[in-house]
């Protein structure tokens, strides 16, 4: 009894390749370290969703402070911070970047802890801006890792570290939902300390990543043997055409105080929408970033790509803050509709903000002092953080006619930041092949 012959394979399937896929582990740039500190960002995200949620609350029902102080105390802290992005930026340039980073961490755990030991007012202001210093001094920190350990791909790593980050707050929050719901003492002294030892975490696997190379040291032991040259390394606070630059994106960064102060208040204030939809626009924020920021980051994956993204994004805050204004001239349906679509537009203009901001703020940096060049940059949105609410309630108050006005402004903005860096990115000490950091 004959076999039959199995059928001739054709020639598209002898030619058709078989694919594999890249490991979940390989599309994590920065090797081992990398993924560690995408996990120690994540485990970061977490504890801050479970503290940030319930602040106001435990310094009202635990330490009995009344509405005023509690804001004057917030006010305060947020102000000390401001100084934590310049001063982290520049431990990081003559310190070892790892033990900043640890050193940041246990501060924050230590400053956290300290509110526990009193119920003094200004104990509590002097603990809460001792611990803003190292927490805002961190973004600074965890973005120069990302340049030096992601090399040419910085964007796509600091995009998949604001994705899981998104995840570790949703998650944070969520926890944070389920002990206020009990509601009791010992409730909200577990998130503070649920919180502190989150920092404590992060300490044990930051001293697990390597030192990465500085992008300065690398150029300077790749090219000579000779002892490092000891001209003074660029001073950015001398530097007009960065503190521009960075001026330029404290506007920017409105977007934050327009999606959870500003559109808060207005749905409440101006329009006839429910007040339901405030923390759905929310959602509708987080669950965005999560779908799209990695996907996005090819869009400003070079420099000059960064640079092009100022377009768009004029476009995209345009249409956002022209959307706010009309959500209060109609009804109930249109103010939804309205608000539904300025979220969703401004959502997507804070993703390209901020691959642009990665790219370009590195980009910009000499290799000399790449942290104080990053540290000034972190000011833009410390100080957003601190004026921009002031000023969305103040835009709030004026009606719709002020929306367009911002939007502008806003416009505006974008058309000087790409002269700017046009100009800047054609001076031959700034050139893009000095300040890469794919060697690494």
């Amino acid at each position: 009894m004959s076999r039959t012959a199995r059928p001739a394979r054709t020639p598209h399937e002898e030619r058709a390749p078989r694919r594999n896929r890249t490991p979940l582990k390989d599309r994590v740039p920065g090797g081992p370290d990398g993924r560690r500190m995408i996990l120690i960002g994540f485990i970061d995200k977490c504890g801050t969703g479970l503290w940030s949620t319930a602040m106001a609350l435990y310094f009202t029902y635990v330490t009995g402070l009344g509405l005023g102080q509690v804001g004057l105390l917030i006010a305060l802290s947020g102000a000390a911070g401001i100084a934590g992005a310049p001063l982290g930026g520049r431990l990081a340039d003559r310190f070892p970047l790892v033990r900043v980073i640890v050193c940041a961490q246990l501060l924050r755990a230590a400053a956290l802890l300290a509110l526990l030991t009193t119920d003094h007012y200004l104990l509590l202001v002097l603990f809460s801006a001792a611990g803003a210093l190292p927490d805002r001094a961190t973004n600074v920190l965890t973005k120069l890792y990302a340049a030096r350990v992601a090399g040419p791909d910085r964007v796509r790593y600091q995009a998949i570290n604001r994705t899981t980050s998104n995840l570790g707050w949703t998650l944070g929050g969520l926890g944070a939902a389920a002990a206020l719901a009990v509601g009791s003492t010992t409730a909200f002294q577990l998130l503070l300390v649920g919180d502190a030892l989150s920092y404590l975490v992060m300490a044990a696997l930051t001293l697990r990543c390597a030192e990465p190379p500085s992008p300065a040291a690398s150029r300077i032991a790749a090219s000579s043997a000779d002892p490092a040259p000891t001209a003074k390394p660029s001073n950015p606070w001398r530097d007009r055409g960065f503190l521009s630059f960075t001026a330029g994106e404290a506007v920017f960064f409105l977007h934050d105080s327009i999606l959870q102060v500003a559109l808060p208040l207005w749905i409440v204030h101006a329009t006839d929408a429910p007040a339901g939809l405030a923390p759905l626009l929310l959602v509708v924020n987080s669950a965005l970033v999560v779908l799209f920021q990695v996907p996005l980051s090819r869009f400003g994956a070079t420099t000059e790509a960064a640079r092009r993204l100022f377009l768009p994004l004029a476009v995209l805050f345009a249409a956002g803050t022209l959307a706010v204004g009309v959500s209060a001239l109609g009804g109930r349906t249109l103010a939804i509709g309205a608000l539904i679509t300025a979220a969703v537009v401004l959502t997507f203009a804070e993703m390209i903000h901020t691959l642009a901001s990665w790219e370009l703020s590195v980009a910009l940096a000499p290799d000399d002092a790449q942290g104080a060049y990053l540290g000034v940059h972190g000011l833009a949105q410390s100080t957003q953080r601190f004026a921009g609410p002031l000023l969305m309630t103040g835009f709030v108050s004026a009606g719709p006619f002020a929306w367009p006005v911002l939007g502008a402004a806003l416009v505006a903005t974008a058309a000087a930041q790409n002269r700017l860096v046009r100009r800047r990115l054609s001076e031959p000490s700034l050139s893009v092949a000095k300040v890469t950091v794919s060697e690494h």
